[in-house]
């Protein structure tokens, strides 16, 4: 289970680390079921990556893996391949989304959407770590 408590904890985390590489993001939690638990838009955060932000986060639970990885995945040829055409156009397959594991399971994810994808992606190791 991912509280508030647990959501706030690893969004502050996530704001830190986000902070220190100078890069507002968006930055959402999940939980076991994928469903937004909360969602912080940093100051100057893009708008447009609300919706990227909280979808990462859906994908990363849904799939129980970091987008980043499932973007390798779903490449032409791959065995994903098309994937983010699944879940009614809910598939975000860049990289910025982290599960979030508690006893080896996974138990929700964290979005983060805001720069590049290289950044996206430690800003959400960052938020996930503290769980």
């Amino acid at each position: 289970m991912v509280t508030l408590s647990d959501a706030r904890r690893i969004i502050a985390a996530a704001e830190k680390k986000a902070g220190e590489i100078g890069q507002p993001m968006n930055i959402a939690v999940a939980d076991a079921g994928g469903n937004l638990v909360a969602h912080v838009r940093m100051d100057g955060a893009w708008i447009g990556s609300i919706d990227i932000s909280i979808k990462k986060a859906y994908t990363s639970k849904a799939f129980d893996i970091a987008t980043k990885d499932l973007a390798t995945h779903s490449q032409s040829g791959n065995q994903f391949f098309g994937i983010h055409a699944s879940n009614d156009g809910r598939i975000m397959i860049f990289a910025g989304g982290v599960p979030l594991k508690r006893d080896g399971k996974v138990v929700g994810a964290i979005g983060v959407s805001g720069g590049s994808g290289e950044q996206d992606h430690a800003v959400a190791e960052a938020g996930a770590e503290v769980f």
